[in-house]
C-alpha cells in the first residue's frame, strides 16, 4: 500500500469502514451495496463506491465485486485503524490517569538493528535528556498474542514522549515515539522501561521493541520463548 493511498483515507472513508464492520465484515465478507451504503452515509452511490475503493486502495478492506453489489471484508490494517479511532474516543471519554494496556507475548530473538541504532548519538542524546536514561544498546523483542495485538492499539490514548528525527552528512533518521512501560515474569518485574515505536519500521503490529537502561533478558533471565507482560502506563 503507497502512503498516498493512506493519506486518502479521511474521516468519510473511515464512516464506511465502520458501516462494514458493524455489518460483520471484521469476521469474513458481507454483502455490501452501494445504495445502502450510500444511504447510512447521506451520500450519493458514486460517492460511496470511491470511498470503498480508497479504502481498499489502503489495504483496509479487500473487496470481490458481483453484479448485485459487492463483498467486503475488514482486513488486519483495517481493524487497526478502527482501533486507533477508538483509542481517541476513550482518550475523550475517559479520563482516569492511571489507565494502562496490558500487553502479552514471548520473547524472540532480533535482528541486531536495535543497536546500531539506539546507539546512535542522534537518539542517545535524547533518551538521556528525555527519558532519563542511557539505553542499554539493544531492545528486547516481544512477539504479541493475537488479543494483544488487537489490544495495542489502546497505547494511542496514552501519553508518551516523542524522539524527534535528525539527519547526519549521509542519511536522515525517522522519528519515533516512547511509551513507558512495566516488563514482567511471573517472578519478576522491571519497571524502568519503554517501548519504542519508530516511525518507519520493518516489524508489524504484533512486534514490540522494548529499551531500558540496563540489559533485559539478564535483568529478568529470559530466553527466547518465555512468556511476559508489559504493563504500558501514562507518564
Amino acid at each position: 500500500m503507497s502512503e498516498s493511498a493512506v493519506a486518502a483515507v479521511g474521516y468519510d472513508e473511515l464512516a464506511a469502514l465502520k458501516f462494514v464492520a458493524l455489518e460483520g465484515g471484521r469476521s469474513g465478507p458481507v454483502k455490501v451495496s452501494c445504495s445502502g451504503l450510500a444511504s447510512r452515509l447521506d451520500a450519493s452511490g458514486q460517492t460511496a463506491s470511491r470511498r470503498l475503493q480508497r479504502l481498499e486502495d489502503a489495504g483496509y478492506v479487500e473487496r470481490d465485486v458481483v453484479a448485485d453489489g459487492q463483498w467486503v471484508s475488514v482486513t488486519d490494517e483495517g481493524e487497526a485503524a478502527l482501533r486507533r479511532e477508538y483509542a481517541d474516543y476513550r482518550r475523550i471519554f475517559e479520563t482516569d490517569e492511571s489507565e494502562t494496556v496490558e500487553l502479552g507475548g514471548t520473547v524472540t530473538g532480533g535482528m541486531g538493528e536495535g543497536k546500531h541504532y539506539i546507539s546512535l548519538p542522534g537518539y542517545m542524546e535524547q533518551f538521556e535528556d528525555r527519558l532519563g536514561y542511557e539505553p542499554f544498546p539493544g531492545t528486547l523483542n516481544v512477539r504479541l498474542d493475537d488479543d494483544s495485538v488487537r489490544t495495542r492499539a489502546g497505547m494511542a490514548s496514552l501519553s508518551a514522549v516523542p524522539i524527534d528525527g535528525w539527519e547526519d552528512e549521509e542519511r536522515t533518521f525517522g522519528p519515533a515515539t516512547c511509551y513507558a512501560a512495566t516488563v514482567e515474569t511471573d517472578e519478576d518485574a522491571y519497571e524502568e522501561a519503554h517501548i519504542i515505536v519508530p516511525e518507519r519500521t520493518h516489524h508489524d503490529e504484533s512486534q514490540l521493541e522494548i529499551i531500558a537502561p540496563e540489559k533485559l533478558r539478564d535483568e529478568l533471565d529470559l530466553s527466547d520463548g518465555d512468556a511476559v507482560t508489559v504493563r504500558v502506563e501514562e507518564v
